[in-house]
């Protein structure tokens, strides 16, 4: 197959593709999020997030579902063990170039980068966290402090784990090397809870690391904030 003639511009015909996002009419959710964040650009900036699209989403509620399927039928709490390095994939792919259809436009937007980056990241963890809240309220079989007390113990470090993939990914440039060091980070963090403890649910019920858990996420926010302070149209 022959390549592209040396004459095509791919750069405006990228540019003209992304145009088709901005193109569309807004729809009643559009117009609410424009209304909210004052901004109509930064709704549409919000709605266009790679990893809140329909494919993501799906893959996602079939993941937490299938955990908590097997959080029912065995009694180990794998919602709280899958959620975070869920949320740490979509987040890792919630802006940046290569991977998102208006990134282009929305670096030519009156909206600095660091907000579009902000309402995205609080976008993805918010409807992480709601999933993985009602992933865990199915696998429940019965209503007990304990259940209550992993609930609120996967949240912590799933803020943790995906405030890390963000800082990686903004850093590295490279969606791809977030969601890799979330989850391999998420992993180490498991796999050595149980060689300290005995059982994987160390890293979910350990109130001992809640405090890392929030130091870590502080930190890598505050890593994440920093490196979107470059110039425009280079993250």
């Amino acid at each position: 197959m022959n390549g592209p003639p040396d004459d095509v511009d791919l750069g405006r015909v990228w540019i003209s593709v992304a145009a088709q996002v901005w193109r569309r009419q807004p729809g009643w959710l559009e117009r609410a999020a424009g209304r909210l964040l004052r901004s109509p650009g930064l709704a549409r900036a919000l709605l266009t997030t790679p990893s809140l699209l329909l494919p993501w989403l799906l893959t996602s509620i079939v993941v937490l579902a299938a955990g908590a399927a097997t959080t029912t039928d065995s009694g180990q709490p794998l919602v709280a063990l899958l959620a975070p390095a869920v949320a740490a994939t979509a987040i890792a792919y919630s802006y940046g170039p290569g991977i998102d259809p208006a990134w282009e436009l929305a670096c030519s937007m009156a909206v600095s980068d660091r907000m579009v980056l902000l309402v995205r990241a609080l976008a993805v963890f918010a409807v992480n966290a709601v999933l993985g809240l009602a992933a865990s309220a199915v696998s429940v079989v019965s209503a007990s402090g304990a259940a209550a007390a992993v609930t609120f113990g996967w949240l912590i470090p799933m803020t943790a784990v995906c405030a890390f993939a963000l800082a990686v990914a903004t850093v590295a440039r490279s969606a791809n090397a977030g969601a890799a060091a979330g989850v391999a980070a998420w992993l180490i963090i498991v796999l050595s809870g149980r060689v300290a403890s005995g059982h994987f649910a160390a890293a979910v019920t350990d109130t001992v690391l809640f405090l890392p858990y929030l130091a870590i996420g502080a930190g890598c926010a505050a890593v994440a904030l920093y490196a979107t302070r470059i110039p425009r149209g280079t993250l």
